[in-house]
């Protein structure tokens, strides 16, 4: 299996939050994405709690990580899988599931994210995202906010 085809089905997000201002910003692509390494197809949308579905067969998040990791050649010990945060999407092709990461950093990885064509924005500056976009972001800002 090649890297990308293991997020034939999974995407992560990526975040920062900071430990004493509490800022909390997100990883978005080039594309306007918040999903890595690639976007949610068009038409994509959030299942409620009561519509996931469950499956036998599954990626570890942290194996999704590693994966990713490689994709950007990124250090393995720079992000953290966020424990308790996987979201179900309904896509075209079949449930998307998501998981979020969270960058092991003092500071906002502004530098790093932009030489892979990335940026870190607040939940503000990602308002007009598509809808399944926008449910996500809203989801994990009360995890990250709760953890």
């Amino acid at each position: 299996m090649s890297l990308l085809e293991m997020f034939t089905h999974h995407r992560l997000m990526l975040y920062y939050k900071g430990d004493i201002s509490a800022l909390v910003m997100y990883a978005q692509q080039d594309n306007g994405s918040v999903c890595f390494p690639t976007a949610l197809p068009p038409l994509s949308s959030p299942l409620e709690e009561d519509e996931t579905e469950t499956s036998n067969i599954s990626v570890h998040p942290a194996a999704l990580l590693n994966s990713l990791n490689q994709i950007l050649g990124l250090d393995n010990d720079l992000l953290k899988v966020e424990p308790g945060f996987c979201q179900q999407i309904d896509a075209p092709g079949g449930i998307i599931t998501v998981h979020m990461a969270r960058f092991q950093l003092l500071d906002p990885p502004h530098k790093l994210m932009s030489a892979h064509n990335c940026k870190m924005k607040t939940l503000p500056e990602l308002r007009g995202r598509p809808p399944a976009d926008m449910e996500l972001l809203r989801r994990a800002y009360i995890k990250v906010m709760e953890g």
